[in-house]
């Protein structure tokens, strides 16, 4: 290993969250104390409130908000503490404990508030917002949950089933955590993790080496892994498809599209734009990344490989954390502040350690008191890519703290399909500062090699993730054209992979044309998100709906920053709609989706052609 590398590596060991402003440790007494404060303010909620909103509903809200912010602090906590030591018993044991306590303090005392709360008439509401700044403040939160009063079951069902969701489909993707952090993988004589190996992928030069770490996935993967796999995404489509139509919803996707505040047309516009628009763009670029590579076809292997001619010197976390923080400066300095916060005060778990989860992650809660923190998981390994993933995860963190800071407990936490906004934003804000520095250099080829590295991020963001989407509605039983669905079936290995095959090869080509397929049908079994049915489009959405916002940037000037922390203020009070109305977008349309796609996507391949053109990499 080169001083460099373990220089970094030394460098990042030092970089560990510190969640004392939590706990001190699963046995720190205040944890306890907490649990039986949070009972007995469960306990009192239920005794004052029940069936009282009608005359006491400020009081409630502001009871049921302080009821969260502790809940929060508790789950936090432990979801945080388990992620960076998943095989701890202890931790496990503890977590698992908590969970159920929580669970049955919710089924047993909080269930009625939101069934009678949507019960209230809109007259009784509208005279509160009258009389009641902070529950007009809540008028959005009240209105989306009302928009759920048809999919409400009864109050003894809606508790039994709180109570027993610890013991649902979720504990099966808990327990798929835990057993893909203990994967090992063969490789050349000796074993490596999940992580290790998909970082071969990505910063390898060496073709031979990324086709041998993709077999040594696909192997691993293979087997009692994939079994499991298959069963996990049985248990979950097979619960919910029992759950939605208990509770009357149209289609797979319908709980989840109204959660982000997205109407079905315009989710189905993003998946049909993508798929005719974004699908040959990404196999145009293939084939200018094929050239690069000497190569007439490209194995799967090669799909994320870095240029010949990148730049693949380690980045110390040092360096990466002044990085991104000069680049969050070059656009908002109240943004590089809140960042600077995130390093002082040890937010942030960088370095890569067996039994830590895969990947990385951002949590943002509301703390007793109306305090907001946020902290960063990461498996830092000092890659161009991974000051990009640093980006985006603070990025989360920023929007979390506005947005808890402005909107409170309640309200702070932006549906799934436009919280990626802050990400993708810090992430293109922090591209574009590489980019003006490597311009500046006159450093042609590392440029190049940045912006096609750039380009691998936003197919895999945009056009993987629909994918992965398409793979999710057949999964849950949605036809071709989305428009019937039957329920979802015990699926084998073997159809899953076909299943992967098909939804892959749509998009990016079939057999031969743009790539060679091997060892690739066992990947759909590592992907966590198929655990939260229909997550991942919201990353697509996210990318395409940022890089519309990015271009407005020019034209906006001075306004466009005041704009945008506002946007992120608003939390989960507005829809898409209503949040880039001040920009002048409109996602309904299908003209907002092509030109995002246009704009960011086909302008960089636009960009690199001409670049590998200039450079006589490439033929005309």
């Amino acid at each position: 290993m080169n001083s460099m590398k373990t220089s970094t590596i030394e460098d990042t060991n030092q970089v560990r969250w510190d969640l004392s402003i939590l706990y001190a440790d699963i046995d720190d007494p205040r944890l306890d104390s907490d649990l039986t404060n949070l009972a007995e303010m469960a306990k009192h909620f239920f005794v004052t409130y029940k069936g009282k909103l009608a005359e006491l509903l400020g009081t409630a809200i502001r009871d049921y908000a302080e009821i969260e912010m502790l809940h929060g602090k508790i789950a936090s906590y432990l979801s945080l503490r388990e992620s960076t030591d998943l095989s701890n018993a202890a931790i496990k044991a503890k977590h698992a404990e908590v969970q159920r306590e929580l669970s049955a303090l919710s089924g047993e005392h909080l269930t009625f508030f939101e069934l009678e709360l949507v019960q209230l008439s809109g007259d009784l509401l509208e005279a509160w917002y009258a009389k009641d700044p902070f529950v007009a403040k809540h008028r959005p939160w009240i209105d989306h949950m009302r928009l759920f009063k048809p999919h409400f079951l009864s109050e003894p069902v809606e508790s039994a089933l709180t109570k027993r969701s610890p013991f649902y489909s979720g504990a099966w993707s808990e327990f798929f955590d835990e057993a893909e952090a203990d994967l090992e993988f063969d490789f050349r004589g000796g074993t490596k993790n999940l992580t290790e190996l998909a970082h071969l992928l990505t910063k390898s030069k060496d073709a031979k080496e990324r086709a041998e770490a993709l077999k040594s996935i696909n192997k691993g993967l293979s087997g009692p892994f994939a079994k499991y796999a298959a069963q996990t995404l049985y248990m979950v489509a097979g619960s919910k498809a029992v759950e939605d139509k208990e509770r009357g919803y149209a289609h797979p996707m319908d709980p989840r599209n109204m959660s982000n505040r997205i109407p079905d047309s315009v989710v189905d516009v993003l998946h049909n734009t993508v798929t005719t628009f974004g699908g040959p763009l990404a196999r145009r670029y293939y084939k200018l990344k094929a050239q690069h590579l000497g190569l007439p076809v490209l194995r799967w292997s090669d799909r994320d490989a870095p240029m010949p001619f990148a730049d693949t010197t380690v980045v110390p976390f040092p360096e990466a954390q002044d990085i991104v923080t000069a680049s969050f400066q070059s656009f908002s300095p109240a943004l590089a502040t809140i960042v600077k916060s995130f390093f002082a005060d040890r937010r942030i778990d960088a370095p890569l350690v067996k039994e830590k989860r895969h990947g990385a992650f951002n949590s943002s809660q509301v703390l007793p008191g109306g305090k907001p923190v946020s902290y960063t998981l990461l498996n830092y390994l000092g890659s161009n890519s991974d000051v990009m993933t640093l980006a985006h995860e603070l990025g989360h963190g920023v929007h979390g703290i506005l947005a808890g800071e402005a909107q409170g407990p309640l309200m702070f936490h932006a549906p799934i399909a436009y919280c990626e906004t802050a990400s993708v934003f810090a992430e293109m804000t922090t591209f574009t500062f590489l980019k003006d520095r490597l311009i500046r250099s006159g450093n042609k080829k590392s440029l190049l090699a940045l912006i096609m590295s750039k380009i691998d991020k936003v197919i895999n963001t945009v056009v993987r993730q629909i994918g992965f989407s398409n793979f999710e509605r057949r999964l849950h039983g949605m036809d071709d054209s989305y428009t019937t669905w039957t329920p979802p079936r015990k699926r084998s290995v073997e159809e899953l992979n076909a299943l992967w095959s098909n939804t892959v090869r749509q998009l990016y080509g079939e057999e031969g044309e743009i790539f060679v397929y091997d060892n690739f049908d066992h990947l759909w079994a590592y992907i966590p998100h198929f655990h939260s049915p229909f997550y991942v489009y919201g990353y697509a959405f996210g990318e395409l709906l940022t890089q519309s916002l990015f271009a407005q940037r020019r034209r906006l000037g001075s306004k466009f920053e005041t704009l945008y922390l506002e946007l992120l203020r608003s939390g989960s009070t507005k829809n898409v709609v209503e949040l880039l109305a001040p920009f002048d977008l409109d996602p309904r349309s299908e003209a907002f989706w092509r030109e995002g796609i246009g704009g960011s996507l086909g302008a960089l391949i636009e960009e690199a052609e001409e670049m590998s053109r200039d450079l006589g990499v490439v033929s005309s």
